[in-house]
């Protein structure tokens, strides 16, 4: 068997919404990165910015999410303080579920968005 070993093991994420415009400013406030509508796909999205054409990124859509938490966890990043971020979540309107969780790459914490998408805000 070969053994395929990508540089990137993610190279895009979407995350569904029932309301483009309020998860545009949740996570617009959250992260400090505003996020950008592309309308040329079959779809409508806002795309994350990320710093390189060559970044992984991704994008918000309208469509069904999971029920709360229980979908995917996708990882997103923000700038240091992580607890100023964490508070940026419950004054948009989202959920905070665990305290900060330090790890050798850096600091994460579990949140769900407006939605119940289940996201982690992690920082080096």
């Amino acid at each position: 068997m070969t053994s395929f070993v990508p540089e990137n093991a993610v190279v895009w994420f979407e995350i569904p919404v029932t309301d483009m415009a309020r998860a545009k400013t949740f996570y617009g406030a959250v992260l400090q990165n505003e996020l950008t509508d592309q309308n040329e796909g079959p779809n409508p999205m806002s795309v994350f910015k990320a710093a390189g054409q060559t970044s992984v990124s991704g994008h918000i859509y309208p469509g069904k999410p999971a029920a709360d938490g229980a979908g995917n966890t996708i990882h997103l990043a923000v700038a240091a303080p992580l607890e100023e971020a964490m508070e940026r979540v419950t004054a948009n309107g989202g959920k905070v579920l665990s305290r900060v969780i330090s790890i050798p790459a850096g600091r994460f914490a579990y949140c769900l968005d407006p939605d119940g998408n289940s996201i982690g805000l992690f920082t080096t």
